[in-house]
């Protein structure tokens, strides 16, 4: 793989995709949890998480480092993205702990996992900051509008 990885920039768009349309149907009533460094830095981890699965920067990732590692990379990240997928499609108007909980997670899990085999530390970074403040905001969000379910 270069310095473009046409595999993440189709995973990031799938799993962009039920974003927008949900984005674009429920407008934010801007109710959702509010502290703005925790904001910023959910936001670089997203932004840093959606660049560099897209972008390899020279002499900042090895590549795949074990054998067969493409294979477990698209294999993984492609049930994970149908995991995230069929998950938006069964919760669509649900407002729930599990909801919050599992698009939350799971994209967390596809950046860090892309990041490890693909032994990129500034991917790895961007996903460890990006899981920690995606995932409070999210069980925030979620405990507020369910009364703590």
């Amino acid at each position: 793989m270069g310095w473009f990885n046409y595999y993440g920039l189709i995973f990031m768009a799938i799993i962009m995709t039920p974003n927008i349309i949900y984005a674009v149907k429920h407008k934010s009533d801007g109710s959702g949890y509010r502290n703005k460094a925790v904001e910023l830095l959910e936001q670089i981890g997203r932004y840093g998480c959606f660049v560099l699965m897209i972008f390899n920067i020279p002499y900042t990732y090895l590549g795949f480092h074990f054998p067969h590692a493409m294979l477990v990379y698209l294999t993984v990240n492609a049930v994970l993205v149908f995991a995230y997928c069929l998950a938006w499609v069964l919760l669509w108007n649900k407002s729930r702990i599990a909801k919050a909980l599992l698009l939350s997670v799971i994209p967390s899990i596809v950046f860090l996992f892309s990041g490890i085999v693909i032994a990129s530390i500034p991917l790895i970074a961007f996903a460890v900051v990006f899981s920690v403040f995606h995932i409070f905001i999210s069980l925030k969000n979620a405990t507020r509008k369910n009364g703590g379910q």
